[in-house]
């Protein structure tokens, strides 16, 4: 009886252990999907001395034409699903903010801030497919991801958005490489399919302190957003440095070549520019922004035809999800392109004062 029983516990025991070696090596789980909602709400009053009504604003960069009113920024939601490899992300934005993002848009798609799905086959490999924002540039379309509120010249003239496939990949070491073809620069829908395409690149590197990304946008061929040009190239260099949990320096530098055959000859132009961040945190509340950039647009005209230096400082007072951003800008021309007064003046100089207000969730 002694024995039979032992021999029953042992051929139980082996079950036992041949279960938990069938469960070892089966397939882990797919993860759960998930369901990420965040967005965010801005406000703005700004006042230039010199603005005139709503035809002189002192002002040529993004989401701050205005003078001496309140105003609403944008209003924006994002939903964020994920499953196993596969992902969508819907953004969307109203407001005058998101307009101007969509600029090239009509009708419900200048709501659509971002669209897109991804697929990752592997930790090393991602494709997204649909709308998203540029690679290219130190700062971004939302607010609350900002230090300051007004947007640089870079920002303002470069791209703000690629519709179309692109492809990221993980090299080790904290490099990486992205590469992507496009619709013409800020375009969701063409009108014509024999636009030629924009090709995007992006390589990356974050090591500790210190990251930078070197970004590139083209096309060769006319397109229906700039008929005029026979080609466009956008080269990049964005980085960062963070000195202490007090301190970091941000720094964006850009030019952007364009083959002009409207004339009667083909003519090449150019604008570049460059912004030096001085990003300083006082408290666990409160921070401040020094922005210097240099625009040098006297070769190309694509908005003012002058070289600006423009110097912002912007306070940023947080508490939770809400910031207040007080902020003060001058901004100095090589050509009279402001109005100094009501009278409408010329004048190199402009000054202007902004009062924000963002809650984000």
């Amino acid at each position: 009886m002694t024995k039979k029983i032992f021999s029953s516990a042992l051929l139980i025991l082996a079950l036992t252990n041949g279960l938990f070696a069938q469960d070892s090596t089966a397939p882990a789980p797919a993860p759960a999907p998930s369901l990420k909602i965040s967005g965010s709400v801005d406000a703005y009053y700004r006042y230039s001395p010199g603005a005139q009504g709503s035809s002189v604003l002192n002002n040529y960069t993004s989401f701050t034409n205005s003078n001496n009113t309140f105003q609403l920024g944008m209003a924006s939601v994002k939903a964020e699903y994920t499953t196993g490899k596969i992902g969508a992300v819907i953004d969307l934005g109203f407001g005058k903010r998101a307009e101007e993002f969509s600029y090239a848009d009509e009708g419900t798609l200048q709501a659509v801030k971002q669209a897109y799905i991804y697929f990752a086959p592997s930790d090393k490999v991602k494709f997204t497919f649909g709308k998203f924002g540029t690679h290219i540039g130190y700062e971004l379309l939302d607010p609350q991801l900002n230090k300051n509120y007004s947007m640089s010249y870079m920002f303002t003239n470069g791209p703000f958005s690629h519709t179309g496939l692109k492809a990221d990949f993980t090299l080790g070491g904290g490099s990486g490489l992205m590469l992507g073809i496009a619709n013409p620069i800020d375009v969701t829908s063409p009108s014509s399919g024999s636009d030629p395409k924009t090709l995007i690149a992006q390589y990356s590197k974050v090591a500790g302190k210190y990251s930078f990304y070197l970004n590139y946008a083209g096309y060769f061929g006319a397109n229906a957003s700039m008929p005029e040009a026979s080609s466009l190239s956008q080269v990049g260099l964005t980085a960062s440095y963070t000195a202490s949990d007090k301190f970091s320096l941000g720094y964006d530098g850009t030019v952007q070549f364009v083959k002009d055959v409207s004339a009667d000859k083909s003519t090449s132009k150019t604008w570049w520019a460059s912004a030096l961040y001085f990003n300083l945190t006082t408290s666990s509340v409160f921070g401040l922004t020094l922005r210097t950039e240099y625009f040098s647009d006297k070769k190309y005209g694509v908005k003012v035809g002058s070289n600006i230096f423009a110097t912002t400082l912007s306070g940023n007072y947080k508490v939770g999800g809400f910031m207040l951003i007080p902020e003060l800008r001058l901004d100095n021309a090589s050509s009279e392109i402001f109005s100094k007064n009501t009278a409408g003046d010329p004048s190199k100089t402009a000054f202007s004062a902004i009062l924000a207000a963002v809650y984000s969730f």
